[in-house]
């Protein structure tokens, strides 16, 4: 357990000790310096004064925030404390309004550039330049926050809540004169991408948001503030690489008893060659073991026991890291243990298990963008330009599909059968065939134009 690299001492160790300790500290300066803040202005200005501002504001600065934290109970308590009190106010049920934020913040650590510890861990044991997942990701967590966004704006239109007023927000105009301050984010994204290490890139980000911080008065960081932001980063570690040290010691038992191979086993046998039984079982141990553990261990020991299990059957390594990844983070929304549901609705002052269920409901896309990328490489930019505009077409029409069917609510308050047809061809666009694709999108578009037809000639009639 100490002697080998399969123990205590792992790779995911040997992560956190460098990387993830880097990029806690790259986000504390992004909060000491006023970044952060900065995110929630721009969320108020261009959402606030929506249908439903609040929930909209919400989903934008906790994809934002949640982006730097990695941690969903922070992202919910950094930023719900502020937008849930707000989408109460102008009309949400407490426990939709928890489920909102919940579902928001759990989705933080699957929103690029950063992403989390967890995503860390995953290109090391890849052994791939941690540009590659952050690349490969980039759809999926659009798509999961398209179809939040989507949600929220339907449930608001369907239920007549308004937005905020203007002058309770900033205005876009002195939002945009300030826009140089996401640039330490737009230098980590070029950074990566242009092939420097994670560990340059953070560095160069935190040395231009201590820049930043110089042009606001408020905010501007001397050597007190940068000693506090390095303090205050660096706090997190133990935590984490205590989660990683506990999470090596269970990796190593599974690789030295090998429980890992008669796991392998029990998933293939139970599964009788099926792939798409398997990733079910798959999915079920990755929302169990992330039941109340940190989202870098749960995704840790999915990997240890269900990896090898997806690669055997002959689904794409990257594909499968993924997929378990993407369970060890909606555990937090899943009930009975829902940690960033119970969070969010702590603040709202709802039902921890309604406001989880509410969640699952919002967040759905979360659980079925997992075995549509396993099968469909182009949802995680692999394949040709031709396969991934597919599939890119293939997420939009199964994201606005599966949006009006979850919330009833198109042009017009939708009937039961038009609900069902939303459903079917929302998740029958995820099968990776073009023609079905476009049959599927098409039928979404004509069922999207024809659902306010019989309410409108009733209310002519009427």
């Amino acid at each position: 357990m100490y002697l080998t690299d399969e123990g205590i001492f792992s790779t995911s160790l040997g992560v956190s000790a460098t990387f993830v300790m880097i990029f806690l500290i790259f986000g504390s300066f992004l909060e000491k310096s006023g970044i952060g803040e900065y995110f929630m202005e721009f969320a108020q200005a261009f959402t606030g004064t929506a249908a439903g501002g609040p929930a909209k504001i919400a989903v934008v600065s906790s994809a934002l925030f949640g982006s730097i934290s990695g941690s969903a109970v922070a992202n919910v308590y950094g930023t719900g404390s502020f937008t849930i009190p707000l989408m109460k106010r102008i009309g949400y049920k407490p426990h939709f309004a928890g489920a909102v934020e919940a579902v928001a913040s759990a989705g933080g650590q699957l929103m690029p550039p950063i992403m989390g510890a967890g995503a860390f861990v995953m290109a090391a044991l890849l052994g791939v330049p941690f540009k590659v997942i952050m690349i490969a990701a980039v759809l999926p967590s659009l798509f999961y926050y398209g179809a939040v966004l989507l949600m929220t704006h339907l449930v608001a239109l369907r239920d007549g809540l308004k937005g905020l007023p203007p002058d309770e927000l900033p205005s876009k105009k002195t939002v945009l004169k300030r826009l140089y301050l996401m640039s330490p984010i737009a230098l980590l994204v070029f950074m990566l991408l242009a092939g420097y290490t994670p560990m340059y890139g953070a560095i160069a980000g935190i040395v231009l948001s201590w820049s930043m911080s110089l042009f606001d008065p408020k905010h501007r960081m001397g050597p007190k503030k940068v000693i506090e932001a390095i303090h205050d980063g660096a706090r997190s570690i133990p935590i984490i690489c205590l989660a990683c040290a506990s999470a090596g010691l269970v990796v190593g038992s599974v690789a030295l008893s090998g429980v890992g191979f008669k796991f392998v086993s029990a998933v293939l046998s139970i599964a009788h060659g099926i792939p798409l039984l398997a990733l079910l079982l798959i999915a079920i141990v990755s929302l169990i073991l992330g039941m109340g553990l940190p989202t870098t261990s749960a995704y840790i020991l999915a990997a240890a026991l269900g990896v090898p299990a997806l690669v055997k059957i002959g689904f794409n390594p990257l594909a499968s890291h993924l997929f378990v990844f993407y369970y060890a983070i909606v555990s937090n929304i899943t009930p009975p243990v829902a940690l960033a549901a119970y969070a969010a609705s702590s603040i709202a002052g709802s039902d921890p298990n309604k406001t989880g269920f509410t969640a699952c409901r919002l967040g759905v896309l979360a659980f079925v963008v997992p075995f549509a990328f396993c099968y469909d490489l182009g949802l995680i930019f692999q394949g040709t330009p031709i396969q991934i505009l597919f599939s890119i077409l293939s997420g939009i029409g199964a994201l606005a599909g599966i949006a009006f069917a979850m919330t009833g609510y198109a042009r017009a308050p939708l009937s039961s059968w038009h609900r069902i047809a939303f459903a079917v061809a929302g998740f029958a666009a995820f099968y990776h065939r073009p023609l079905v694709t476009v049959i599927c999108v098409m039928s979404v578009l004509v069922l999207f134009m024809t659902s306010g037809t019989k309410v409108m000639s009733s209310v002519k009639a009427g």
